[in-house]
């Protein structure tokens, strides 16, 4: 049997923007369930945060969801399994007040919630589900690890170790060794994909922000017979970097289609600009594709080093220093390749977002 497995769908995500549910909802017409349709994939487990906010619904969003995905699981018939993620619940210490009870309740036919840890079959494969851990369920959590004899594990774990998103490692949470016994874990939480032994961090299926940015973005399909794994790759994107270099000329900017770009969040990274108005120019058609949000980032290298009244401190700025360790550096490596490289490194860290 094939199963499909997701996570982290966060549905009114950011402040439930039109923008965003548009996307998801390519994401589910487009992608997800024409995959599951051409397969005849009919089970699907979702390791949690349906939703965003914690707290309070977005009518609109919630309105806009249940046509693109709940209403969609009828109509297909296809049956969710899903747990409550850390967004989900209202408080803290306990998952007793949960949105995904308290707005799924009219889709009882297609979804089953499974409030507590407990063990599904599907395919003659045992399969345990753990929902988000907290200070109210944590014993019985703990008590359900050690016992159960499912083979395989899914749940919204917060685990030290992993990334939460691409680069940036949580320090904090729980160890692993009550999942080391299990064949196989699969969690959702972390937006980034990564493994370490027998677990795995799926990621979410979408992008939400500028950490997940160049970051492939997977649903996957677990075969029950073979126990396998795979991932698929949704291919639509909404965040997109362009890092400038017109060092060899300019004329795959002036050429370039820019249509990609539009209603997508857009970053131009300037690593190395000698012709002001050609990308003056570019960036003026880019702004004629209409995408959501434009950002420059540039080094500003004309305000720092000789350019500026030192009072005779002879001193290189940062961006001429990386300049020349490179070049300094005895490797077989393309050297001016390593310089644009560290360049565009060097002009995201100035200009890095903190989320």
């Amino acid at each position: 049997m094939l199963v499909g497995v997701i996570s982290d769908t966060h549905c009114g995500a950011r402040n439930s923007s039109d923008l965003f549910m548009s996307y998801q909802e390519r994401f589910y017409s487009e992608i997800f369930f024409p995959y599951m349709n051409k397969h005849n994939i009919k089970k699907i487990i979702h390791l949690g945060d349906y939703y965003e906010h914690r707290k309070f619904v977005n009518f609109k969003a919630l309105n806009h969801n249940r046509k693109v995905f709940l209403d969609k699981l009828r109509e297909y018939g296809i049956h969710m399994y899903i747990i409550p993620g850390n967004h989900d619940v209202y408080y803290k210490n306990t998952n007793e007040l949960c949105s995904i009870k308290e707005l799924q309740g009219y889709y009882t036919d297609c979804v089953t919630i499974v409030s507590k840890a407990a063990t599904i079959t599907l395919g003659g494969m045992d399969i345990g589900l753990v929902p988000w851990i907290n200070a109210d369920n944590y014993q019985e959590s703990m008590e359900f690890l050690q016992n159960t004899p499912a083979a395989a594990i899914g749940g919204h774990f917060e685990l030290a170790g992993f990334e939460m998103n691409k680069g940036v490692v949580q320090h904090h949470g729980m160890d692993t060794e009550s999942l080391r016994r299990f064949e196989s874990v699969w969690s959702g939480h972390y937006h980034t994909k990564s493994s370490q032994g027998n677990i795995t961090y799926l990621g979410s299926q979408m992008e939400f922000n500028w950490s997940d940015c160049e970051d492939p973005k997977f649903f996957h399909i677990l075969d029950t017979k073979s126990r396998e794994l795979e991932p698929i790759l949704n291919p639509i994107t909404l965040f997109e970097k362009i890092v400038y270099d017109d060092r060899d000329g300019t004329d795959e900017y002036i050429d370039a289609d820019l249509g990609y770009y539009t209603n997508k969040f857009v970053k131009v990274i300037v690593v190395h600009k000698k012709d002001s108005l050609e990308f003056n120019r570019f960036i003026d058609r880019l702004q004629k594709a209409n995408p959501h949000e434009l950002k420059i980032a540039e080094t500003f290298i004309e305000f720092s080093g000789d350019s500026v009244e030192d009072g005779g401190v002879d001193l290189e700025d940062t961006s001429t220093l990386l300049d020349s360790y490179v070049e300094s550096v005895d490797t077989d490596l393309d050297t001016d390749r390593l310089i644009s490289m560290t360049r565009s490194i060097y002009v995201q860290a100035q200009n890095v977002e903190l989320l």
